[in-house]
């Protein structure tokens, strides 16, 4: 398949642009539960309420996309009861995600619901675009991160402050690991068997979970498998 967008690493200098590629690799690589970021709702199965953004459209595209840097799984989610997936932008590797073409201001509003914050102010986004990362607070995903550009449009996600080689891996739970493989399978640019594979080299999971394991999470009628309709475990993730 040729369909992955290979983003090219570059600092933006100037006024934030108008449209931003929101860049998820975690729970929102989903359309569905992406949806309730921007529109507002509940996840299907899930026990937490977005309020959604100023803004409810839906992204004008979402493509899928290659990160420089490396995907891993760290600290551990009470609802995932796993580890939560993160994003290390200086890490040798790369990372699988969908970036999702939004506004600066759904971006700012997306990423107040991640921080457990309320949408509302625009995030000044001079600091990530003009080094390409930006503190705002010590939480999980409080860390912005340009990681390049795209169509010469920023290419943004957000991360913890710390780096994969200083916190401990944690394993991620069979509902996690399916519900990002079913996000990477939705874009339609890799295959099973590679989705498979790719997950069960990331950092927490290698050891873990085979890649015939993950394989059988993307079987419809498998019991941990996601579904159109099946529950889906709430806790914020990017």
């Amino acid at each position: 398949m040729n369909l992955v967008r290979t983003v090219e690493a570059a600092r933006v200098h100037g006024a934030a642009p108008e449209l931003v590629w929101y860049t998820s690799y975690g729970s929102n690589m989903h359309r569905d539960r992406l949806a309730c970021y921007l529109a507002g709702g509940t996840p299907a199965g899930a026990g937490r309420s977005y309020p959604g953004c100023r803004d409810p459209r839906a992204p004008a595209r979402s493509v899928p996309v290659e990160l420089p840097g490396r995907l891993y799984f760290a600290t551990k989610s009470p609802v995932w009861t796993g580890g939560r997936a993160f994003y290390d932008p200086a890490a040798a590797g790369r990372t699988r995600a969908r970036a999702h073409l939004v506004t600066a201001q759904q971006f700012s509003d997306i990423a107040a619901q991640e921080m457990y914050r309320e949408p509302g102010p625009d995030l000044d986004l001079t600091e990530v675009l003009r080094s390409g990362r930006d503190e705002r607070g010590p939480g999980r995903y409080e860390t912005l991160v340009c990681a390049g550009t795209l169509e010469d449009i920023p290419v943004l996600t957000f991360t913890a402050p710390w780096v994969m080689h200083d916190v401990d891996w944690v394993k991620p739970s069979a509902a996690y690991v399916s519900y990002l493989a079913a996000g990477l399978l939705e874009s339609g640019a890799w295959t099973a068997a590679s989705i498979a594979g790719y997950l069960a080299r990331c950092p927490g999971a290698a050891g873990h979970w085979s890649p015939d394991r993950i394989l059988s999470l993307l079987t419809p009628w498998h019991p941990d498998g996601p579904t159109p309709d099946g529950p889906t475990p709430d806790g914020p993730t990017p």
